[in-house]
């Protein structure tokens, strides 16, 4: 498996835990509940394939580089009002800053933890 390709499910991977983690915060954990996590899973992951690679984040050299970590947060948080209107769009009600805001932050957070993660793994094995 490419190294492209390990990030790419990695981050999607994180996308669908941090969502989980959401919906289990607020006690909506239980199968009836997946359409629902749905529309705040799908949303995510678009606005972050939408940013991710404006921001280098699928090239290697940018994926190791500790210094460059800052951009992960910035995507994250930049993508975040895009999956807040999307996810919006999707259950036809409004887009709420605060809710906007809580997702940025805290996807931003765990994909910062994923992608550090990674860092460290891919620099052990050069």
């Amino acid at each position: 498996m490419s190294k492209k390709n390990i990030l790419i499910l990695g981050d999607i991977l994180m996308i669908a835990i941090l969502t989980i983690i959401g919906f289990v915060s607020h006690g909506e954990a239980d199968a009836s509940f997946i359409p629902r996590m749905g529309t705040t899973f799908f949303p995510a992951v678009i606005g972050w394939f939408l940013l991710a690679p404006w921001f280098g984040l699928f090239d290697e050299t940018v994926a190791v580089n500790s210094k460059l970590l800052w951009r992960v947060p910035l995507a994250m948080l930049i993508a975040a009002p895009l999956a807040s209107i999307l996810r919006s769009a999707m259950l036809g009600n409004a887009a709420l800053p605060l809710f906007t805001l809580i997702l940025g932050s805290t996807f931003a957070v765990g994909m910062s933890i994923w992608r550090t993660a990674y860092l460290f793994f891919m620099k052990r094995r050069l």
